[in-house]
């Protein structure tokens, strides 16, 4: 396959987003209002906020702020992967929270049983599919990591069928591949931007009012009141949700927990009959591989392949920039790649290429907290994995709010903060050395030098 003739069609946008199915706008906010809750924010985290704060208490008057449009940034770009772990895998909940790796990973399982449930309940149509995902190795060493934990996720009632290389190529043919893991439970498949659409009318459905195009410029603490500062108004909120992501946060301490990581995605054209019928995929599967530099994909409902991942990019300074979504550089690698992982392939085109910027902490899984007397609660840091886990998240910010102490709030994992970045320009030069290491590690088995070892036992670390 020549990468540039497949990707010569392909538009710069994302596919999810570039969709018929698409909401007119909602209003910009004009003038003062009160809430009794105000959430910022109109990606999954905020949508699901809003959403069950209705569910719990349907007199409460909630009122969500995005500055764009719902849906627009992670939450509409990303690959659709509900995945019912909270901790970046278990063997990172291992690492960090032994002693509450069973409750983190119920609680996960639980909180995805719940999204199907909401999906359902509220006639979501966005292509929702517990297909469970498949990890796959390409070198021995993968493998060797993928196998430590085994015994550990059975013990812990996971279903993971373990598959040699016979097996896995019978259910995602590639010659690449060498084994695998079929995790049967821990991840349904979804359309993100449908999904994000469709909890948008879930939750006016319930009352909840909603101003697109409203941008929270600045938030004043009153004796009473929180109030959020927009363009051509103002919320006067007695409590505020923050689900913001990487974006300039309201609250100054988040920024030194966070930095701004750039994920990058093709999408193929329809595959004929018989091309799906090359590479088998019966199952449906999310499919990624288990490189420290790696690629996730899956079918769409019309048997397209979405193919992302292995380049996750900061840009020094931790800037966020509109023209940092399109990188050829990247389009032409993933292009080289995915002819690689599916030589029958060969001819398929590309349809969309688009990048998105991702929320990420050194913990890799999202952290909580509280500020402003109880009034304020935040979540954020979900490192890639939040369209299963901002819902979980969600609640954290809920109990939080009504100063409640539940399972969730009582977890060392919301209870604790990740380990802060450092200062620019100290941030941008020991990421980029980490970027370098890990490609360096998966070029030598895995092996990790002396810089990684040292974020380890640090607590620090970066995930592609």
């Amino acid at each position: 396959m020549d990468p540039l003739k497949a990707l010569a069609d392909a538009e710069r946008k994302p596919y999810w987003l570039d969709s018929p199915a698409k909401p007119e706008p909602l209003a910009r906010l004009f003038g003062e209002t009160g809430a009794d809750l105000a959430v910022v924010g109109g990606g999954f985290s905020g949508l699901w906020t809003a959403l069950m704060a209705k569910e719990r208490d349907p007199s409460l008057d909630v009122v969500l702020l995005e500055g764009r449009r719902v849906g627009w940034a992670a939450s509409g770009r990303n690959g659709g992967f509900a995945m019912a772990t909270l901790t970046h895998g278990i063997a990172n909940g291992l690492e960090r929270w032994p002693e509450e790796i069973s409750t983190l990973e119920r609680l996960g399982l639980d909180n995805l049983d719940e999204i199907g449930e909401a999906v359902a309940g509220y006639g979501i149509d966005c292509g929702y599919e517990r297909t469970g995902e498949l990890h796959v190795a390409t070198e021995p060493w993968q493998l060797e990591e993928m196998n430590r934990n085994v015994g550990v996720a059975r013990d812990l009632g996971a279903r993971f069928d373990v598959l040699d290389t016979e097996q896995v190529r019978a259910e995602v043919n590639s010659p690449t591949y060498i084994g695998g893991h079929w995790e049967r439970d821990g991840c349904a498949m979804l359309d993100p931007a449908r999904l994000a659409w469709g909890l948008r009318q879930a939750c006016l459905s319930l009352g909840v009012r909603i101003y697109e195009r409203t941008p929270v410029r600045t938030m004043r603490d009153t004796p009473t009141s929180l109030d959020l500062i927009t363009p051509h108004g103002s919320v006067r909120a007695r409590k505020v949700a923050l689900g913001t992501g990487v974006f300039q946060p309201l609250l100054r301490r988040l920024k030194h927990f966070l930095v701004p990581v750039y994920d990058y995605a093709l999408m193929t054209e329809p595959l004929s009959a018989g091309q799906l019928a090359s590479v088998g995929w019966h199952n449906r599967q999310g499919v990624g591989d288990a490189a420290n530099q790696f690629h996730y994909y899956r079918l769409t409902e019309d048997n397209r392949i979405l193919w992302g991942g292995y380049d996750a990019v900061y840009y020094n300074g931790g800037m966020i920039k509109p023209e940092y979504e399109q990188r050829d550089e990247t389009f032409v690698k993933l292009a080289e790649h995915f002819s690689t992982t599916f030589p029958q392939l060969s001819g398929l085109r590309f349809t969309h290429r688009w990048g998105g910027v991702i929320d990420t902490c050194s913990r890799f899984s999202a952290f909580y907290g509280r500020s402003h007397g109880g009034r304020l609660a935040y979540a954020a840091g979900y490192t890639g994995m939040g369209v299963g886990a901002t819902r979980f998240g969600a609640n954290v910010m809920l109990d939080l709010l009504a100063g409640e102490r539940t399972e969730r709030t009582e977890l060392r994992m919301v209870k604790e903060k990740p380990v802060p970045f450092p200062p620019e320009p100290v941030r941008s030069a020991g990421i980029q050395m980490t970027r370098w290491s890990i490609a360096q590690a998966d070029l030598h088995q895995g092996r990790r030098n002396l810089w990684l070892r040292t974020l380890d036992r640090m607590g620090l670390g970066f995930d592609s």
